[in-house]
């Protein structure tokens, strides 16, 4: 992974966990206060995409720990 896609993978990580995640805490929140859980498609909805984003952001917690960093990416060995 080069340096420029590790900073973009842990900028899109910061977004998720600081923005996205409390907006859709909110919505699940706001979702709640509509009543009957079983029937509230705006519940189901905003449940759908925290799970998403949880994936999205365990996937990119992983890789960016494993991923090794250089400056430059190759996606091939070097032919002599």
């Amino acid at each position: 992974m080069t340096v420029a896609g590790h900073a973009a993978l842990e900028e899109e990580l910061r977004r998720r966990q600081q923005e996205e995640r409390p907006r859709i805490i909110q919505m699940i929140s706001e979702a709640r206060a509509h009543g009957d859980l079983s029937e509230n498609a705006e519940y189901h909805a905003a449940k759908e995409s925290q799970s998403l984003k949880r994936g999205r952001v365990s996937r990119n917690s992983k890789t960016s720990c494993r991923a090794p960093r250089s400056s430059t990416f190759r996606s091939s060995p070097a032919r002599p």
